[in-house]
Parts: structure tokens; sequence; C-alpha cells
């Protein structure tokens, strides 16, 4: 970790017990342009002063927040050496194994520090996601685990959150069949650890912290944003976690949505708003998978 990715983990990482919140990716951003114009872009980071920081305009309990932020050099130390006697080690967004899509797809919403544990060379690989309901129905059983064998089968990773219902399930399916799997975990990567080289669990912020309604729903964000496709399995209302994060998909754009064709109201308003169905049997292959627009050109 150089001395920029160690400023980063500074001011954004979250260690329990600590009085002050660290730092967002869009507040660390402001940070850093006020110093390049105080006309010290080389100076460390650690050695800011709250003086320094009322000159660039910071109030001086955000002066002090930043400054007890920086000032944590020692528990950061003892944090990260805790992570690494569990294999999990950090992923700033100025690493060069930091995930190119939510960098590029969320912009000041990714995540300034991730917390991983496997092989982060799956990040760069092509890469399809499942979400859906908890209490899955058999349809949405049987939709998770074809996608799952599907993306095994052809290569491609696999990318959910690890819930019950349809995460666990079309990651098993995956894993099974042979295949890799990312998961991005709502509660502590701890307690997660792989079974193997071919999964990648990670958790945004620090590596024991627990789950929470807003640590879920950020997480869906990375799920739509890594996958280049998204599969719904099962969506059984217009409301919760799964119809939020696919609706704010189908909204900006970060990848194609396809939705299994159950014949519920939640997904019949999905496919209104711009989902693709895909019959709940499944398909033959992934590469069937093709928006409504992409089946127009193609005739």
């Amino acid at each position: 970790m150089n001395i920029r990715e160690w400023g980063v983990a500074l001011l954004c990482t979250v260690i329990p017990g600590d009085d002050f919140m660290p730092l967002t990716l869009a507040q660390l951003r402001t940070l850093g342009a006020r110093v390049r114009a105080m006309g010290a872009p080389e100076q460390p980071m650690n050695e800011l002063r709250p003086e320094d920081l009322c000159r660039m305009g910071y109030p001086a309990p955000e002066a002090a927040r930043i400054c007890a932020l920086l000032d944590r050099e020692e528990r950061l130390e003892r944090y990260l050496d805790g992570a690494r006697s569990k294999g999990i080690y950090p992923l700033t967004r100025l690493s060069p194994d930091y995930p190119e899509r939510l960098r590029a797809l969320l912009g000041m919403n990714a995540p300034p520090i991730l917390f991983c544990a496997g092989d982060a060379a799956l990040l760069s690989k092509p890469a399809v996601a499942v979400v859906g309901s908890r209490a899955l129905h058999e349809p949405g059983r049987t939709f998770c685990q074809n996608i799952g064998k599907l993306a095994a089968g052809e290569g491609v990773v696999l990318v959910s959150g690890n819930a019950v219902g349809a995460d666990q399930t079309a990651q098993d399916a995956c894993y099974g069949a042979g295949g890799s799997v990312i998961c991005f975990l709502a509660d502590e990567l701890s307690r997660h650890l792989p079974r193997s080289d071919r999964e990648l669990m990670i958790s945004a912020g620090g590596y024991d912290l627990p789950f929470t309604n807003a640590r879920a729903l950020s997480r869906n964000h990375f799920i739509h944003a890594q996958g280049r496709k998204v599969f719904v399995a099962q969506c059984d209302s217009p409301k919760g976690g799964t119809w939020a994060g696919t609706t704010e998909n189908l909204s900006r754009g970060w990848s194609e949505v396809y939705a299994c064709d159950d014949g519920s109201v939640a997904m019949g308003e999905l496919v209104e708003r711009g989902a693709t169905p895909v019959p709940k049997t499944g398909l033959r292959s992934l590469e069937e998978a093709v928006p409504f627009q992409g089946r127009f050109l193609a005739y």
C-alpha cells in the first residue's frame, strides 16, 4: 500500500470503536482538491493540521474530525494485522485491482475501500449477477440454479450477495458446477471466508461490520454494477431491496436487466420499466439473454 492508498485507508476505513465517521468518497475527493488548491499536492495527508484545514475552508469540528481520522495510524495497523491473520486484504479506490466497473459506473457512490478474501483477479473477468427474494418459490429456485450452472459452464463469474434464498441458491449451483463466485456482503466478512480461490468475498468499509439495512442497499448497487447482465429471479412486490436495486439499475443503465417471467405483478412492472423477460424455466445459454433493442436489431 503506497502513501496515497494509506491516506485513503486512514480516512475511509470503519474501525469499530472510533468516535469519528470516516469520509465518503465525495468528501475524500473534496479534501484532495482543497489540498491541491492550497499549493501542497505532495504533502502527506497525515501531516495536515487543524489550522491547515481551516484555511481550506473547513469548519473547526470538521477539521478536528479529519485530523482524528489521520491520527489513527497505530489503530489502523492493528486493524489491518487482524485482517491479514484471516487472509483478508484491503483494496482502495486507488489500487490497481479495484473493480473498474464500480469505479466507472457508480462514481461518487463507489466505496473508497473494500476488504476482500479470495482472488481479486475474479474482479476483472466477465460476470453476470443474480438478485432476488429471500423466501424463494420453486420457479425462482429453478431459475437461480439455471443461471448459476450456465455461468459455471460458460466460464463467467457469478456475482451475488450471499443472502439466503436467491443469492445462495445461484451461488451454490455455480460453485457446485465448478464455477467462480463473487459475493458482496452486507455483514461481517470475517464470518464468510471463501472455501477456495474460486470464491471472492467482499465487504465495503471494514471486514467486521454488522448487517444494517443501509449496508444491504449499498451492497445491491455493487452487485448490479459488477454484473454485465443482472438476472432477477424473484421480486415478490414493488418494494424492498430487490426492487430498489433493480429499479435504480434500470434508471441509471448500469447493466442489462433480465426478469424471470413468473407472472407476478412486480416482475411485470420491472419489464415495463425496461427489463427483458426471461422464461421461468431458464435459458440454454447466457448468450440467449439479449435486451429487447438487441433482439430488434438482430432481425
